[in-house]
């Protein structure tokens, strides 16, 4: 399995290439470049597995056995989904009126990247360890990537992580999550500005070719192809929880309710519509409503600033997996993506061509929810169901709760929901209801903390740097 850049101008690469290399050198992401077909069978025998063993089948699939044999392979999941708080590791809630809740969020940070980045961490740990080397991963973070990429590889001895935070946008416990982790591998940073402000001083050193190599850089956002992979089980396992019988010809469509920001998942479930599973997406943002204006009518251009909202992980001008989508639905047609993207770089403002938007529109519906509508949805879904939902799930939610409300007929739906409602305490008061606090979160509270400013008169690229050639040198003194 070879992996290509959505731009077309980089040289293809192995899984062990795409998963070290976060950006493809032109600037794109890597995608496969043939995407396996399943069949009926093969979806029947896949209907019956564990989360664990479908992540296992998919990641199979992506990953010649030539680079993880599959008893590796097994192992890998197995030792990932270790510290997971459920048997199943992710759960469906059965509620009232046909609500389905793909509860992904039972990893060590109550969030749905802890499913991905566990894996992720344990790949690079096995290709480390193989090689001798060591990296000094750097991520942005509007909330749950930092902490779950902090706790994959909060220990690896050859794992170094840098994370930058937009101090003030992302709720306590997330930011206790982070800058209560102590160990000498880790690295945070409390950025003065906003999740996507932080992300220019990691372009500008990503962009350094020289300085990447030599300190082994990578970025674990949702960029990285790895995280992608695996949060393509998502939609597998929503699929075979809620679809009536898979004796039916056709097979039935079931509906996937994604609530994005990044669009990690919503690519995800596109590569999975891709090969063949019957899915339909629908793509739920806040009022940071960039992919819907996309969907809807071909805007895709940035919004004169990020506005804040309950769902504060979404709060994101600049989806940047739409690029895999673009490439994906155009047919895999890198001079198109490469020219939009380059275009969206340098104006912030792209129309999408007639033809890719009718597709986008097709595999893909969207709706953007405001901040009183979170509220009203999370009220609601615990009065008839005693079940508390974080915001982001309420974004999803709220789509179901429309659409009974139009009573026209629809598939059985899947509303995904990535992150515990005890992350968001300030939210659940928000909607006139008691947070529930397990007791491992409100002993966050008690931690000693350690994290860095990054003030605005600061030069954060130069921060940046520095920190990732002491964590260089302290490496290579030790090993």
């Amino acid at each position: 399995m070879w992996y290509v850049s959505t731009r077309g101008m980089a040289p293809r690469v192995d899984f062990e290439g795409a998963l070290f290399s976060g950006y493809a050198p032109d600037g794109g992401l890597f995608m496969p470049e043939e995407l396996p077909q399943l069949g009926r069978e093969t979806l029947r025998q896949w209907s019956a597995l564990s989360y664990p063993s479908l992540v296992a089948e998919l990641c199979a699939l992506f990953i010649g056995p030539e680079l993880i044999p599959r008893d590796d392979l097994n192992d890998l999941i197995q030792r990932a989904f270790r510290r997971f708080r459920h048997r199943e590791v992710v759960h469906l809630s059965r509620l009232r009126d046909g609500l389905n809740v793909l509860e992904l969020w039972h990893g060590a940070t109550y969030a749905f990247k802890d499913l991905s980045l566990s894996c992720t961490a344990q790949f690079l740990q096995y290709f480390l360890q193989k090689r001798g080397k060591h990296v000094t991963v750097v991520v942005g973070t509007s909330g749950d990537t930092g902490s779950a990429a902090i706790e994959s590889v909060r220990e690896a001895k050859n794992v170094g992580i840098i994370v930058l935070l937009p101090q003030g946008h992302c709720t306590k416990i997330q930011e206790r999550q982070m800058t209560t982790v102590l160990e000498e591998n880790v690295h945070v940073f409390g950025v003065e500005g906003n999740s996507d402000e932080l992300d220019e001083p990691i372009k500008a050193v990503f962009a350094d070719v020289a300085f990447v190599k030599k300190h082994n850089l990578m970025s674990l956002n949702s960029i990285n192809w790895s995280r992608v992979l695996v949060q393509m089980a998502h939609h597998f396992f929503a699929y075979f929880q809620c679809v009536p019988s898979l004796d039916m010809h056709p097979l039935p469509t079931v509906e996937v309710v994604v609530p994005t920001g990044a669009a990690g998942n919503l690519a995800a479930g596109c590569i999975a519509q891709k090969m063949g599973l019957p899915v339909h997406l629908v793509a739920a943002v806040n009022c940071n409503d960039i992919i819907h204006r996309a969907v809807q009518r071909g805007d895709f251009s940035l919004s004169e600033a990020v506005k804040p909202t309950f769902a504060s992980a979404m709060d994101i001008q600049v989806p940047y997996n739409m690029e895999r989508v673009f490439w994906l639905l155009s047919g895999s047609d890198c001079q198109m993506t490469r020219g939009l993207m380059e275009q969206f770089e340098r104006t912030q403002n792209v129309r999408l061509p007639e033809e890719l938007q009718s597709k986008l529109s097709a595999a893909v519906t969207s709706e953007s929810v405001s901040d009183e509508t979170i509220l009203q949805t999370m009220a609601r879904c615990w009065e008839e169901n005693q079940s508390l939902l974080c915001p982001h799930t309420a974004v999803a939610v709220s789509y179901h709760y429309q659409q009974m409300l139009r009573q026209t007929p629809s598939p059985p739906r899947c509303c995904l929901a990535p992150a515990s409602a005890a992350k968001f305490p300030e939210a659940v008061v928000a909607a006139g209801l008691s947070p529930e606090t397990p007791a491992e979160i409100l002993a966050l509270e008690l931690k000693e903390t350690r994290c860095t400013p990054m003030r605005k008169s600061d030069d954060w690229t130069v921060m940046l740097r520095d920190t990732i050639e002491d964590m260089g040198r302290r490496w290579r003194a030790t090993s």
